[in-house]
């Protein structure tokens, strides 16, 4: 069984385009022994996403939030005190504070970050599954 926490991107791709997905991931993704864990931050990028109609034409954030949530069985990955701390002491090759956040909540739940991003991938001690 893996824990995997999806990255923003890797959400998406699953639900709207999965031939983006590698077959590894999407191995990951059928596997029903896995738990799926998503950030609010997320969450937050899908709704700015759907705000400024990078998504397509979709009736409305909410909607397809409530539509998308509940089509898996989804565990929440919080960000805490704790994840905040976590991502003060990591240092990525980028600067963006959101896969900061994502890194840090992978490290402190013990989770496998999804991702296609190549310096999350390249981050140390954060376990990935890449999508390549």
């Amino acid at each position: 069984m893996m824990r995997l926490l999806l990255d923003t991107h890797i959400w998406i791709w699953s639900l709207n385009q999965p031939e983006k997905l590698s077959p590894s991931v999407v191995a990951a993704l059928e596997n029903s022994d896995n738990e799926f864990w998503l950030s609010p931050l997320s969450v937050w990028e899908i709704l700015l996403l759907v705000e400024r109609k990078r998504l397509g034409e979709i009736i409305s954030a909410e909607e397809w939030l409530e539509r998308t949530l509940a089509m898996g069985n989804w565990k929440e990955a919080p960000v805490t005190h704790r994840v905040a701390r976590e991502a003060g002491r990591l240092r990525l090759q980028q600067r963006d504070p959101i896969d900061r956040l994502l890194a840090a909540t992978a490290i402190v739940y013990g989770l496998t970050l999804v991702t296609a991003d190549e310096y999350l991938l390249a981050a140390p001690g954060l376990k990935t599954l890449a999508n390549r």
